[in-house]
């Protein structure tokens, strides 16, 4: 497989683009206005402990207090790797992931923690909508080939390197190597690590063991809330946790950019310097690559399948629901062949989406209903082959009878649709406004209670020029008609300025804004 990456820089924002194959499938954006948390380390204050849902709120200093539950109190059971990273910035395994727990008995978290008492934690999920940010006591440090978690125990090796003789032989290099003191921590061998020398890996061990050494330093010195460490910069994180061999190339625009990842791998990887390219073309990188276009398309629902299908991909509060349709394709053969053929593109192209939109919580997937259980099955089998392209952590089920496929997919910050667009404040979030009829209706009732007040005669009433033309085209008696009913004079203007399904009432000559007494439904 093909496999490039794109870095677009500026100093206001930061953005990555990973292509496989010369597809878009990950979209990273960085801004200093919206600053990516995950990675980092706090000395946080506990603020309240809730044995009744096993968990704590502790002040980060951030806007909302840390979502803290017992699970994250205590170390992983599974010693190896769940995935390759679990995001960009290297969070190498942190955390619970959800439910890796849920068999493990959970200590009493109000014998683990008091209120008021300093803690050192570290993001594992950024904020999301009403929720603020969730942190694990369990720390980890990634580095370009280890991950070392200071308060676990064991050496683990990442489930990618899948030869064991090549397993055994890291798990016993690392071994080896960590420091002998006491509470030496555990380690994770990361997949890029296959070829890992042992100069290379005392370097790496030595470098992590002294971080946190100066993190608890740090620690002891400050008074909470504190950040104690940051994570490392997005472009640093891409460099360490994706660019290997693998990578055929990585395209820069930015002179400062490129200077600072020239300089970075030639402290971990100076093979790979031939890969990486200055862009100084006049057309934008992205428009060059034609990204820019798919950009503009990432947040509509509709997604066009190459055959004719297409997909409805629609957030909600509680989960994301993908509508798999044949749309224009009909097939040449029998309905079940036709129907198997979109499904199988509509796996590929909801894996794709997933991850292009950094889609994350519960998902279902309604493909179209197929009779056949191995036609099922091989809809499954692509849709979870494509997933394991994916660096979160994904989940999915068997296909159920009325063909949905429910699953989980990692989510550690929101979704491109939540972070890089805003409530409408037409329709507040639904998607939706009131047809110019409705907004009609709703002006009718509002004037006939200011004509039962008696404290108006005259109002003029602003509407947007879409529902003024309504009003001329289709209901042209309408104004004469509620001026005899009510006893008012009235006067229609169209407004430019106003929104859709929005009118306004203006008391006649001094031109005051009466609406809100009289506007309820």
């Amino acid at each position: 497989m093909k496999r490039e990456i794109l870095i677009s820089g500026t100093a206001r924002e930061t953005r990555v683009a990973i292509l496989e194959d010369d597809r878009l499938v990950e979209l990273l954006v960085d801004r200093p206005d919206a600053r990516r948390m995950v990675g980092d380390i706090y000395l946080g204050t506990v603020e309240a402990v809730l044995p009744g849902i096993q968990a704590a709120f502790v002040n980060i200093g951030a806007e909302k207090s840390a979502f803290l539950h017992a699970s994250d109190l205590i170390e992983a059971e599974d010693e190896d790797e769940p995935s390759d990273h679990d995001d960009e910035n290297g969070n190498g395994g942190a955390g619970n992931g959800g439910n890796r727990f849920s068999r493990r008995r959970l200590p009493n978290i109000a014998d683990e923690l008091k209120r008021g008492e300093p803690r050192v934690v570290q993001v594992i999920k950024e904020p999301i909508g009403t929720k603020g940010p969730r942190v694990t006591a369990q720390i980890s440090l990634a580095g370009r080939f280890l991950v070392y978690m200071p308060f676990a125990s064991k050496v683990g090796v990442s489930r990618k390197i899948e030869n064991r003789d090549q397993r055994a032989k890291l798990r016993e290099m690392v071994s080896k190597l960590v420091p002998k003191e006491s509470g030496a921590g555990g380690w994770i061998i990361r997949t890029v690590a296959e070829d890992l020398t042992e100069q290379s890996c005392k370097r790496e061990i030595d470098h992590l063991f002294g971080l946190w050494k100066k993190i608890k330093r740090k620690s002891g010195s400050v008074r909470s809330p504190a950040l104690l460490q940051r994570e490392t910069s997005l472009t640093r994180g891409i460099i360490r946790d994706l660019f290997s061999d693998k990578v055929d190339s990585l395209l820069v625009d930015s002179k400062v950019l490129h200077n600072e990842i020239v300089q970075y791998l030639k402290q971990i990887e100076p093979d790979l310097l031939s890969r990486v390219k200055l862009y100084e073309a006049e057309t934008p990188l992205f428009d060059e690559y034609d990204i820019e276009a798919e950009i503009r398309t990432l947040f509509k629902p509709r997604v066009e399948l190459p055959t004719g299908g297409y997909l409805i991909i629609q957030p909600t509060e509680a989960l994301v629901s993908i509508d798999v349709n044949t749309g224009r394709y009909t097939g040449k053969k029998d309905p079940e062949s036709t129907i198997l053929k979109t499904n199988l593109e509509a796996a590929r192209e909801v894996a794709r989406q997933l991850r292009l939109r950094d889609i994350g919580g519960i998902i279902v997937v309604d493909f179209i209903d197929m009779e056949s259980r191995g036609n099922r099955d091989k809809v499954l089998q692509e849709l979870r082959t494509h997933l394991g392209h994916d660096r979160a952590r994904t989940k999915a089920f068997a296909v159920s009878e009325l063909g949905l496929i429910e699953m989980t997919r990692q989510r550690v910050r929101p979704s491109l649709w939540h972070s890089m667009t805003g409530e409408c404040p037409t329709c507040h979030g639904t998607g939706r406004v009131f047809r110019p009829e409705v907004v009609v209706r709703r002006m009718e009732r509002s004037l006939k209670r200011a004509g039962a007040d008696h404290k108006e005669r005259q109002l003029a009433v602003r509407l947007h020029p879409d529902v003024a033309l309504y009003l001329v085209e289709q209901e042209p008696n309408f104004l004469r008609q509620l001026e005899k009913q009510t006893g008012l004079e009235l006067e229609v203007r169209d407004d430019p300025m106003m929104r859709l399904d929005e009118f306004r009432m203006m008391a006649k000559p001094a031109g005051r804004d009466v609406t809100e007494l009289y506007a309820v439904a």
